[in-house]
């Protein structure tokens, strides 16, 4: 029996028909996804004063990763530092998946975008996937002076599981004690491979971008033989015994989607801690509805509210005096 579940948006409902239906994930499925069709970062750059740069840096054992470095040609000395972790189930996309949101940020702030290339699984798993990122992440960090950033300003964000690499490499950077963040941007996070919140059991059995059935072969493909009390926090960031001391973060998701509850309980527990937070939920929001359609009018409000507290955080207002 179907648990009652928030509708999606009218407006998302129109263009959520016409893309074609899931099929059940798989070997072949997945190695279809890697290779489907998607803008160049050419056509993405197309227009824009950015400096592009590609680098490889050496992962934990030594295999070289990708990083793709896109610069304000005329940015200011010290300029801030979006390092961006893209989505994909932690099994498909690269570093220009989705692009077009950092560069927004890019084009409002002057931003310096930096986009990791991390392994995927299942051909890696465990925490080899966020291990990636914060290698990348502290190469950042050792080369700022080089790559024009202020190191006191570098956001990490991530959408989907994006976002929970983003949410791991955060909690592995304040346990390691290195490097300084900013602020992290989780939008609608992959935290918990748990999948069984309320929100994950109304949203199973049934077509959509992103189902508790994806959601479970996901989480399997990344843990592999891994399960219980060995599954790492940062791999399943809902798993952390402690949120606090972790910088000043932005959680948002759709209503009707499989992450909204493990989204919601994530800031909870920041705010518990004593953490600072901001939540939106976006109602009739399905899994990644403002990056596939951003001219619909709940898409727009979601990716303005994302670059306004982004401005908060980057451009901070003068300070109040008596």
């Amino acid at each position: 029996m179907n648990l009652p579940r928030p509708g999606i948006d009218p407006e998302l409902l129109v263009p959520l028909t016409e893309l074609p239906p899931m099929p059940p994930l798989g070997p072949e499925v997945i190695e279809q996804l890697r290779h489907f069709p998607q803008p160049s970062i050419e056509s993405h750059l197309e227009g824009r004063a950015v400096e592009r740069r590609e680098v490889t840096f050496p992962a934990n054992d030594g295999t070289p990763i990708p990083l793709s470095i896109l610069s304000p040609t005329d940015r200011a000395a010290g300029a801030p530092c979006v390092y961006w972790i893209h989505g994909g189930g932690m099994m498909w996309g690269d570093r220009y998946s989705n692009i077009d949101v950092p560069l927004e940020w890019l084009d409002r702030f002057g931003a310096v975008v930096i986009s990791v290339d991390y392994r995927l699984a299942p051909e890696a798993t465990g925490t080899t996937l966020v291990d990636d990122c914060y290698r990348g992440l502290l190469w950042v960090a050792e080369n700022a002076a080089d790559l024009g950033i202020d190191p006191a300003r570098i956001v990490v964000a991530g959408a989907s599981a994006g976002g929970g690499l983003a949410a791991g490499v955060t909690l592995m950077a304040r346990d390691l004690g290195t490097p300084a963040i900013a602020a992290q941007l989780l939008s609608c996070p992959m935290l918990d491979h748990r999948n069984s919140s309320t929100s994950s059991l109304q949203y199973g059995g049934l077509d959509g971008v992103w189902t508790r059935e994806m959601n479970e072969f996901g989480w399997r493909s990344v843990l592999g033989d891994i399960t219980g009390d060995n599954v790492s926090a940062y791999v399943s960031p809902a798993l952390a015994d402690d949120l606090a001391n972790l910088p000043t973060t932005y959680i948002d998701a759709g209503t009707a989607e499989v992450f909204r509850d493990e989204d919601v309980t994530y800031a909870t527990r920041i705010w518990a801690a004593g953490g600072q937070a901001e939540l939106h939920l976006w109602a009739g929001g399905f899994h990644g509805f403002s990056a596939l359609f951003p001219h619909v009018r709940v898409s727009d409000a979601a990716r303005r509210t994302q670059a306004d507290w982004l401005a908060r955080v980057l451009e901070p207002g003068p300070d109040i005096k008596d």
